[in-house]
């Protein structure tokens, strides 16, 4: 469904039990860069669903069906990411911190006061941003997969990046279709590969339903514009905080899960042998039974 979010336009999926009598605790769950909301593996949503709580997902802005900034222009991905190496500012169309608006925006509008918050990748930062901008709206944080930010960090190989940094050969659906696949098993979990028939059908439904690289651009200006900047503030959250890496992860190392756990008081972090940066099944498998106790005992707040 379509609702008005922080001004804008976000399409969001609601699952369980709302306001009223049989009202769960509410969980609030953030994708990744260029990721749609159809991205949450079904067996993770209703693995919480099943465990009582009431499970809220949407399409970050300029991706999905939320609303698009196309008026905004086409950014050049490179010079950004270049720009933070020269320690020079970025510019972006819009912050993480306004996507993070975004998400308190939802809230608002489905009339949540206070939700658990898991985000992966990108949705880990823009988390850790709605921690930090409303801390009285977060009852715990859930950050998988996702950095700090801070300067020094262990980065993709070149040899990954080359790999991120080549297009589809064509807009045909099949090319670029084959082009999501050929990247998502690049960064995929090596310990639980997903069999290329599944992936293939999971690829096909999210172009089917929205295609929109120019968005998944001006988002990636959004993460370079927040680099350092969110890790110097993270100290600041008081929020519960479990965060989830893989060991094998080659698009943001293990090393950047340490980081955000070391600079968040309290925080636990638990490596998850043989995943990558994906939701496979066998992830999913492991992360699950991780996040039942830490949600359990934060959710009388």
């Amino acid at each position: 469904m379509k609702i008005k979010a922080n001004g804008i336009d976000i399409e969001v999926e609601d699952t369980g039990p709302g306001s009223g009598a049989g009202a769960r605790p509410v969980l609030l769950l953030i994708m990744g860069w260029g990721m749609q909301l159809v991205a949450w593996p079904p067996a993770l949503v209703q693995g919480l669903v099943d465990a009582g709580f009431r499970v809220i997902r949407h399409d970050n802005r300029d991706i999905g069906l939320s609303q698009h900034f196309d008026h905004l222009g086409m950014p050049n991905l490179l010079w950004p990411f270049i720009k933070t190496k020269l320690r020079l500012s970025v510019k972006p169309a819009y912050s993480l911190g306004d996507m993070a608006a975004d998400s308190i925006g939802v809230l608002d509008a489905l009339g949540v006061g206070q939700a658990h918050l898991v985000g992966v990748s990108m949705g880990g930062m823009i988390a850790q941003r709605v921690a930090l901008l409303a801390p009285d709206r977060v009852a715990s944080l859930t950050s998988i997969m996702s950095t700090s930010g801070a300067r020094g960090l262990p980065e993709a190989s070149l040899k990954l990046m080359r790999v991120l940094s080549r297009r589809p050969a064509s807009m045909a659906r099949d090319d670029i279709v084959a082009h999501y696949i050929r990247l998502y098993q690049a960064i995929g979990s090596p310990g639980f590969p997903i069999p290329e028939a599944d992936l293939r059908e999971r690829v096909l439904r999210a172009v089917t339903r929205s295609f929109h690289p120019a968005g998944a651009m001006r988002q990636g200006v959004a993460i370079a514009a927040d680099t350092d900047i969110r890790a110097a503030e993270l100290p600041h959250i008081r929020t519960p905080t479990l965060v989830l890496h893989g060991r094998d992860d080659p698009l943001v190392p293990y090393a950047c899960g340490e980081d955000t756990a070391r600079r968040i008081p309290g925080a636990r972090i638990v490596g998850i042998q043989g995943m990558g940066h994906d939701l496979a099944p066998g992830v999913v498998e492991r992360l699950l039974p991780e996040l039942y106790p830490f949600l359990a005992h934060h959710r009388a707040a």
